[in-house]
């Protein structure tokens, strides 16, 4: 009989998918399972945004016109690549996008192997391929006024963006690609979790459910 850490770490690792509108809530719930999971091994957030294509090939002016609320702005292989090296207790170089300069950071970030491996974005259950992925997804709806303002005060806070812009890419390509992409892999969900990081019941009965999964994996 293993001992609980050696349980842990032979089980097989929990892949979650978190999908939802731009400043829906997906990061807040995130969190929210990192913190139930930590009791039951390891855990990892990977945000499919530090994903996008490099384009260190174009100028600025080339990159600010890219429609980054595609499926086709990722880097799809590369991320299931890292994903199924996870799966496999493999570490990967995960790449840091950088928001201001539209492309990719020269620095990387370590993800090392963990037990549940937890994936956010708005295109998460967009692309096919990285939907069939996952064992549990979830998809987060939040009305739109509310998830416009908190990407309008997140982008002037902190990705060096004047209110025109982020007004302009809003009305020009997020919104629409939104009601494209994002609204319809809503069905694919297997729980969907209404106002974000606020909603304290729906929170604790997916955490319930994630903890029972892990649970049923080490054998507790």
């Amino acid at each position: 009989m293993y001992n609980l850490v050696e349980r842990v770490e032979k089980m097989k690792p929990v892949l979650i998918g978190i999908a939802g509108g731009t400043a829906s809530g997906k990061t807040t719930i995130a969190e929210k399972i990192y913190d139930a999971s930590l009791s039951y091994g390891t855990v990892a957030i990977i945000k499919i945004d530090d994903y996008y294509k490099s384009l260190d090939h174009l100028s600025f002016d080339e990159r600010k016109k890219i429609n980054y609320d595609h499926p086709n702005a990722y880097d799809i292989e590369l991320l299931i690549s890292h994903l199924n090296d996870l799966l496999n207790n493999k570490a990967v170089k995960q790449p840091i996008y950088d928001f201001a300069k539209h492309t990719r950071s020269k620095q990387i970030k370590k993800i090392n192997p963990a037990s549940v491996i937890i994936v956010e974005g708005i295109m998460t259950f967009a692309i096919p391929e990285l939907r069939k992925m996952f064992e549990v997804k979830i998809f987060v709806d939040t009305p739109d006024d509310v998830r416009f303002i908190r990407r309008l005060t997140r982008n002037l806070d902190f990705r060096g963006r004047t209110v025109e812009s982020v007004i302009d890419q809003y009305l020009t390509t997020v919104r629409p690609m939104h009601l494209t992409f994002v609204e319809p892999s809503k069905k694919y969900a297997d729980i969907i979790i209404p106002e974000g990081g606020k909603n304290k019941v729906a929170i604790d009965f997916l955490v319930a459910k994630i903890v029972n999964i892990l649970k049923e994996e080490i054998n507790w």
